[in-house]
């Protein structure tokens, strides 16, 4: 008997930055800023803005993709600890749940994201069984994009 095909992915990046934890976690906790370092990122508008840290704070992101079409999501953060990590919750176009895990070893900061996405429109739910590379390949170019534009925005003092 076959399964159903899965309308999920999980989505799995890491970075490196040589960079102390405390400025990547700025850099991070601070999306309205992601458009000035991510080239993918076009738009972040807060539309609530949560507590001192950030918690419960929900942004609307406009993405960008190397594929012919924008993404717009909402995001809760809905979990913060401060330096460590931020969990988010994605409605929209893509819903799922995000995690961005900071690790600082010898002056250099490890983040990992890990995204499960969930696929809401019907023709990426339909084609998902034969589309699932091109996603993943789309995911991975946003994420190296993002990686490089940090390191450079780091570097500049950012």
């Amino acid at each position: 008997m076959s399964r159903p095909p899965s309308h999920h992915f999980d989505l799995v990046s890491h970075w490196r930055f040589a960079a102390p934890r405390e400025q990547v976690w700025s850099a991070l906790s601070q999306p309205e800023s992601w458009p000035r370092w991510w080239p993918y990122v076009r738009e972040v508008q807060t539309l609530r803005a949560g507590d001192g840290q950030g918690l419960g704070s929900l942004r609307r992101f406009r993405w960008a993709t190397r594929l012919p079409y924008e993404i717009l999501i909402e995001v809760e953060a809905v979990e913060i600890l401060t330096h460590e990590r931020i969990r988010g919750r994605s409605r929209g176009q893509l819903q799922g749940e995000g995690i961005w895990l900071l690790h600082e070893e010898g002056g250099c900061t490890d983040v990992t994201y890990v995204w499960r996405v969930q696929l809401v429109k019907p023709w990426m739910r339909w084609l998902a069984p034969l589309l699932a590379p091109l996603f993943r390949w789309n995911h991975q170019g946003v994420m190296r994009a993002g990686a490089r534009g940090l390191s450079e925005f780091l570097a500049a003092g950012g």
